[in-house]
Parts: structure tokens; C-alpha cells; sequence
């Protein structure tokens, strides 16, 4: 059983967001966008709220009026309750399904320690021993966090990986293994058989202390020494791993990297173990935050590998990465979402390949022009432009040469652009081969930047002599935008007034809409300085 689709609300920087998910899925974003609250809101999907939290603190903005809701839909029902070992809670989940595959379940702030069910949009009563029955039918929830270290996850305990994962396996290998039976046997005939030497001398020193202890509590009849069969907990509670790289010693050890590539190596085998068994079980949800920690790019490229192989069969990974590796190449049945904070609003959006080159140029903070290789690249100011110019190129250019937009502002919440921003992309662009091939589209400067503008071009004379660099007519596009009637927007060109009062992810939402719905020759006439500079940009191409 896996998760189809993901609706949250109100949590934390997250006011609401709703996508579809595949088998693998990976989330991009700067730091702080938000990538961790959805992981988290998921964890408390699961979970419920955590000792010690508020949950004033995990509400939106911190307004208690904002109410959390984590709205998780699963497909595989049915195969997935045909697996459950539990003969009572599996009854009570087919009763519940009652022959649908798909299912909804829910968790909110207003009683976040029920979860409620629902089929088709309806709620399911849950009735006596649903709880349990339901945690007995989810897939396993495996949240592996940056703030996780090593004894954590693969120290042995009854609640880590590494503890639940080997009693799954001892359990499977003990059930029908002869040696543990005759051990099993011999146990008993040592410490419970009437006639066994340590169990009388456990009586004798049980009767010598109800001696002494009777002088106090009168009423004391009876004292009972007893050993019982060891559990699997008790086996293995001097549980320990050493790896041998050359030197053999403990994982403790190891470096940051090694002990966190056992952390994943635990779950791949584990996985692999339960695939080979006649009885897959239970599956697994694995959310790992910043996957590539600690990991040389090589060894990212291998963990890919790993958890895309988990994802192939009945679980299901999901990922927060700052790593272009991650997210280079693409995998059957893997899905990439880009994470972006606007005005302290995470919002969570799924990209097309034609998109991820973007992706990856952000993720690499620098020139990626080996890499990726574009015909040309166009630097913009802001998010506006971005947004605008990818899908107008989409729509109306795709037999153009292949360039690359890139906006330079990098914070979406930056309200006040600089010149210093166009700076800093610029920087490693001008020191490549594109260096008299790359295009620049700023806005009109601002009395406060326009001394900054004049400066750059001084210092970078080529651009205006190779005509390389072009200036909006306005300080905004928006202000630029055809001057078009809209019942959505009211007006696509907007004043400077509206523009000061317009947030940053207005205007992105605006961008959109604009880059969807103009024609070719609007886009043409009355945003020209846009069409030249993609035209100068084209004809400068590789």
C-alpha cells in the first residue's frame, strides 16, 4: 500500500498544499523553505503530537485559530490488508473497506490523538479496536532526520530501525528453526520442570527469605524465585556491529558518512530480506531528510540507486535533498518537487523534466554550465520574469535553440531587488564560455540602485558593447504587462501603487497566469524588450 496523494493544512509554514505522489519522490528547495515541515507534518500524520511540543507551535503563523489537518490517501487496500498477520485487526480493516482499494485517513489539531477514515468522502465510524487495527494496517512509518545520529537508528532497542527490523527477522528464522525449539525445550526442563535441581534450589531460597520476611508482614505465605524464557529483547540486547574497511572496528568509530550510509544500508537490507520471504509484510514509508549527508557525491549516487530500488516493489521513499545528484538523472516512477517559501508560506509544487534544469542550477548555488550545457543562458531579475518567460518559451518557442533562465534575486522574499543579486549570478557565467553569449533583462533601475547599474556596466563594458544587456522601460514587469481587462486579476499592467502592494507570491501567481494565457503576438508587441532579449539570446547560442 502506498500514498497517492497528500493534503495539509495550517502546519507550521505550510498553510495549505495538496499534490499526487509516486513510488519515489524527491523534495529541492532552499534551506528553510519548508521541506522538513512536510516530513514533519507527516510524522505527525502518524504519530500524533510529540512529548513536549505545543501545538500552538505547530499551527500556522502560531494562530491558534488556524486548525492542522494532514489528509493522507493510500492505494493497494486491499492487497494490503490481505497481508496483515493479525487475523482480529485484519477482520476489522476488511470490514471497514469493505472491497475498495483506495482509503483516506485523516489527522487534525481539533483531536489530534484520533484519526478518522473515510471511503469514497465518507467517514467510517471506527468502532471498538480500531485504533489498533489501524496501526496494524498502515504501512510502517521510517523518518530518518538530520537531527538523527547513529545510536539511534542502529543501536538495538524495541522503537529503532535497526531493533524492529531484527525482530522481524528473528521471528521469521525462529518460528521454524529445530536448534531454537530444542533450546526452547531445554529451557524449560532447566527452570520450570518439577523435578529440575534449580528450580527446588529456587524454592529452598525462596522459603529461607519468606522466613525473615514473615517476622515483619505476618501475613506472608509464600516467596517465588523464577527465571523466565528469554525474549528476543533480552538476545539481543548486547547487539553490536563492526565494519571492517580496511581496519575493522565498531561503527562508533566510523566517520559521519560511513555510520550514516549504515543507517540506509540497515533498511535496504531489511527490505531485501522481507522481498525474499514467502510473506512480504507490512510495507514501509521512508521519509529521509538531506539523504545526501555526509555523502561524497559518488556514494549519493549509489544510496539513489538503493532507495529507488526500495521503491520498486511495496514501499515507497521520499526524499529532501539540496543535492543535484538526486535529482540529475531520471528513474522510473520518480516524481521531483521543488519546495519554495514565499512571504513565510512553504508551497510544494511538482516539475516537469523540462523544468529541472532550473532545479539543478539552483541546488548547485554556481555555474553549472558544464553540466548541463545549455545553448545560451538569460539572466532575470526576479521570480516574475522567471515564471513568465519559461512558459511563453514553451508555448510559442519550442523549435528555438535550448536556453536556460535563470532569475537572480534567489530569495523570492526579497523585496527589494539589487543590482547585487544580478552580481552574484552573473559572476560565475561571466568566467565561462558563455561570457559574450549570456543575455541580461533588468528592470528600469530605482533612483536608490541606479548609481549600483551604472557601475556594473563600467566594470562589465563587453555587455552593452555586444549588446548583451537589456533595460525594461519600467521598474516592475508588471508594469510592462499588456495592458488586458481580466476578471481574475482585474488588469494584467499594473500601476506602481500595485505593485508596492502586491506580495511576492501575487506576483509570481500573476506571472503565471500572464505566461498561460497570452498570445504570441501580444507577447510580441507589448512585452518587446522581453521578446528582444530572448531573440538577442537565441541569435548568440551555441
Amino acid at each position: 500500500m502506498k500514498i497517492s496523494k497528500i493534503k495539509i493544512e495550517n502546519f507550521r509554514s505550510i498553510r495549505h498544499t495538496k499534490f499526487t505522489t509516486t513510488g519515489f519522490n524527491i523534495y529541492v528547495g532552499q534551506n528553510n523553505c519548508g521541506k522538513t515541515n512536510f516530513f514533519e507534518a507527516l510524522e505527525f500524520f502518524y504519530n500524533g503530537l510529540g512529548k513536549g511540543v505545543s501545538l500552538d507551535e505547530l499551527k500556522y503563523k502560531r494562530n491558534n485559530q488556524n486548525e492542522i489537518l494532514v489528509k493522507v490517501e493510500f492505494t493497494g487496500a486491499l492487497a494490503c490488508v490481505e497481508k496483515m498477520q493479525n487475523e482480529k485487526n485484519k477482520a476489522t480493516m476488511q470490514g471497514k473497506l469493505n472491497g475498495n482499494d483506495i482509503v483516506v485517513f485523516t489527522r487534525d489539531s481539533k483531536d489530534v490523538k484520533k484519526r478518522k477514515m473515510y471511503i469514497n468522502d465518507t467517514e467510517i465510524q471506527p468502532g471498538t479496536g480500531f485504533d489498533t487495527a489501524l496501526n496494524d494496517f498502515l504501512p510502517k512509518f521510517e523518518y530518518i532526520n538530520t537531527k538523527q545520529y547513529y545510536d539511534s537508528v542502529a543501536k538495538y532497542a524495541k522503537t529503532t530501525p535497526i531493533g524492529i527490523m531484527l525482530s522481524g527477522v528473528l521471528s521469521t528464522i525462529l518460528q521454524s528453526n529445530q536448534q531454537y525449539k530444542d533450546f526452547q525445550s531445554k529451557f524449560s526442563e532447566l527452570f520450570e520442570s518439577d523435578t529440575s535441581q534449580i528450580k527446588t534450589e529456587f524454592e529452598t531460597i525462596g522459603n529461607q527469605v519468606k522466613i525473615h520476611l514473615e517476622k515483619q508482614f505476618p501475613d506472608t505465605t509464600k516467596v517465588k524465585f523464577e527465571v523466565s524464557a528469554p525474549a528476543f529483547d533480552d538476545l539481543l540486547k548486547n547487539f553490536s556491529t563492526a565494519i571492517d574497511d580496511g581496519v575493522e572496528t565498531s561503527a562508533e568509530e566510523k566517520g559521519d558518512g560511513m555510520q550514516r550510509a549504515l543507517m540506509l544500508a540497515i533498511i535496504q537490507a531489511y527490505s531485501d530480506f522481507r522481498r525474499k520471504s514467502e510473506d512480504v509484510g507490512k510495507s514501509f514509508l521512508f521519509f529521509i531528510d538531506e539523504a545526501e549527508l555526509h555523502l561524497h557525491p559518488t556514494a549519493q549516487r549509489n544510496l539513489k540507486n538503493v532507495l529507488h530500488s526500495l521503491s520498486q516493489d511495496t514501499d515507497q521513499v521520499f526524499i529532501n535533498t539540496h543535492s543535484s545528484v538526486f535529482v540529475a538523472d531520471n528513474y522510473e516512477n520518480q516524481s521531483i518537487f521543488k519546495v519554495e517559501k514565499s512571504d513565510g508560506e512553504t508551497e510544494i509544487e511538482k516539475i516537469s523534466d523540462n523544468e529541472k534544469p532550473y532545479i539543478v542550477f539552483e541546488l548547485l548555488g554556481g555555474s553549472p554550465s558544464d553540466l548541463l550545457l545549455p545553448k545560451n543562458f538569460l539572466i532575470v531579475e526576479g521570480q516574475s520574469e522567471f515564471e513568465l518567460l519559461t512558459r511563453v518559451i514553451k508555448r510559442f518557442y519550442s523549435d528555438k535553440p535550448i536556453i536556460q533562465i535563470v532569475k537572480a534575486n534567489g530569495d523570492i522574499d526579497q523585496a527589494e531587488r539589487t543590482i547585487n543579486a544580478i552580481e552574484k549570478v552573473f559572476a560565475p557565467l561571466n568566467l565561462s564560455i558563455y561570457k559574450d553569449k549570456l543575455i541580461l533583462l533588468l528592470d528600469k533601475p530605482s533612483q536608490q540602485t541606479e548609481g549600483g547599474v551604472n557601475q556594473f556596466k563600467q566594470n562589465n563594458k563587453h555587455l552593452e558593447q555586444n549588446n548583451q544587456i537589456f533595460i525594461l522601460p519600467k521598474r516592475d514587469i508588471e508594469q510592462c504587462y499588456p495592458n488586458q481587462k481580466c476578471s481574475v486579476y482585474g488588469n494584467w499592467q499594473k500601476s506602481q501603487n500595485d505593485v508596492d502592494a502586491m506580495n511576492g507570491k501575487k506576483k509570481k501567481q500573476l506571472a503565471k497566469y500572464i505566461g498561460e494565457n497570452i498570445i504570441q503576438q501580444q507577447f510580441e508587441s507589448d512585452l518587446k524588450y522581453c521578446f528582444n532579449a530572448l531573440q538577442k539570446c537565441w541569435e548568440l547560442s551555441f
